[in-house]
């Protein structure tokens, strides 16, 4: 039988605050256990949470951005549960009044289309804590509880269940990575822990509008992870179905060195955590003025600036995506664009050696060490036949090493272009003098023997005669003139 596949995923992003969601205690990552934890965050008796306004404000530019409905009001509820790393036995969260109401995102398909994929909600809510397994606190064996990241701001993206693959699954959870860190709400740092996905996903006959069973996948931190996982649950509950039996509701984990699912506990429903309003909390109440100091300061957004930078300077739709995968990306882009005066010239450079040199040493765009100014001063000399492209790639390693400006590296390295006609002309006529046979082949006919005169006299040269010289010189003298 023939199964479609249905998947939705609640995305946990951390917020960029200095201190947690109802308390002043700190946020940042590494601390020594428990040494960011204060006694709101653990609900000690007498104390009471107060809102932090920040969190408010990075939700509003969240829906803004997604276009989502923002209701007036909206209130903060008790999830009760026991967990060890959960010294309250709950979680302040939002349920039925959220913060952000329903929206909607863009993903780009493999075979090039748009689907549009709706968001049920984004909901502010506190973190938990930890329960650290290892060796934590000198004492073998044994489990301990870090508190750290009880409290820490989190918004919980809920999809509707409109995923039909992992491949659409890993777009969408990419497409909302980078619009949180594009707005500037999360740094996405997935092996942080501040960018982490749950996976529901079920099987049901291709054509039937009824959902099947879902199991749960949580707590998935990286986008190749989410992939596999999605792929081994799809043949684990397609194996069940088609064997006869039932797929259990039910949370799971994802074990990377197995590469397998695997049973964590059975799948509450909200009736179970016994929602009910926080009496500590007052309801949120958000208007205009709120939304629109809010978003002030958004950028353009990237589905807008990508359908920009293909319009304005003339980009295929890969580069122009290429180009808008980060907000610095795009930055680093325009600045470049602009100092040299060729788009499409800035735009082969970043995304070809640049990217491919950021890639190989596994750093972001905001850590190159080649600054939009540097790469300009390469490109000019690229404009105005300083140096050929095959010798600027020499002049980009010393760049990316620091030996200094592209002037620099050209006059220390003699790298500046032969453009001298006699020059070049002495050195084609001691090739074609040394190759009598090639020259014999090319006049008989044999056209592709000419890429061999053109690399020799390039060899001759070191790289650095002018390619177009070259070219003419060399059909000249074959052709006998």
């Amino acid at each position: 039988m023939p199964w479609e596949t249905v998947i939705g995923l609640e995305i946990h992003t951390q917020l960029k605050t200095a201190s947690k969601i109802f308390s002043g205690a700190g946020t940042a990552f590494g601390a020594e256990p428990n040494r960011q934890a204060c006694a709101i965050d653990l609900g000690l008796p007498g104390v009471l949470p107060v809102l932090n306004a920040e969190v408010v404000r990075h939700a509003v530019r969240f829906g803004t951005a997604i276009g989502a409905e923002m209701p007036e009001c909206s209130v903060f509820a008790r999830k009760n549960y026991f967990y060890p790393d959960l010294p309250k036995g709950y979680q302040i969260s939002q349920y039925e009044l959220p913060v952000v109401g329903r929206g909607q995102v863009d993903i780009l398909l493999e075979d090039g289309g748009l689907k549009t994929i709706g968001v049920t909600r984004a909901h502010l809510e506190e973190d938990a804590g930890k329960s650290v397994h290892e060796d934590h606190f000198g004492a073998g064996g044994l489990s301990g509880i870090d508190l750290n990241r009880a409290g820490t701001p989190l918004l919980e993206i809920v999809s509707e269940p409109d995923l039909r693959s992992p491949q659409e699954a890993v777009a969408y959870a990419r497409k909302i990575h980078q619009l949180v860190r594009w707005i500037g709400i999360s740094d996405g740092n997935m092996q942080e822990g501040s960018f982490r996905v749950d996976a529901n996903i079920s099987l049901r006959p291709a054509g039937s509008d009824t959902l099947g069973t879902r199991a749960e996948i949580k707590n998935i931190n990286s986008f190749r992870f989410l992939h596999k996982a999605l792929e081994f649950e799809i043949e684990r509950q397609r194996d069940i179905l088609e064997d006869g039996g039932r797929v259990v509701q039910e949370t799971r984990l994802y074990d990377a060195d197995l590469d397998e699912t695997r049973s964590m506990r059975s799948k509450e429903e909200a009736n179970d955590y016994r929602y009910f309003p926080d009496p500590d909390l007052l309801p949120v109440m958000i208007d205009g003025d709120f939304i629109a100091r809010a978003t002030a300061d958004l950028p353009e957004l990237p589905d807008a600036m990508r359908a920009r930078f293909a319009e304005q300077y003339g980009l295929s739709e890969a580069d122009a995506s290429l180009l808008t995968n980060s907000l610095a990306m795009a930055d680093y882009f325009e600045q470049t664009a602009a100092g040299c005066g060729d788009a499409r010239l800035a735009a082969n450079w970043i995304t070809g050696a640049l990217a491919a040199a950021l890639n190989k040493s596994d750093l972001d765009i905001a850590d190159s060490p080649v600054s939009p100014a540097g790469l300009v001063g390469l490109l000019k000399r690229i404009q105005d036949k300083s140096i050929s492209g095959k010798i600027a790639k020499q002049v980009f390693d010393g760049l990316w090493v620091g030996e200094g400006n592209a002037d620099a590296i050209i006059a220390a390295r003699g790298l500046k272009q032969i453009t001298d006609t006699g020059a070049i002309e002495s050195i084609v006529d001691a090739v074609i003098a040394a190759n009598p046979t090639q020259v014999e082949q090319y006049r008989a006919g044999k056209d592709k023997v000419f890429g061999f005169f053109v690399g020799q006299v390039m060899k001759q040269s070191q790289g650095k005669a002018n390619p177009g010289v070259v070219n003419q010189l060399l059909k000249d003298k074959l052709a006998g003139s």
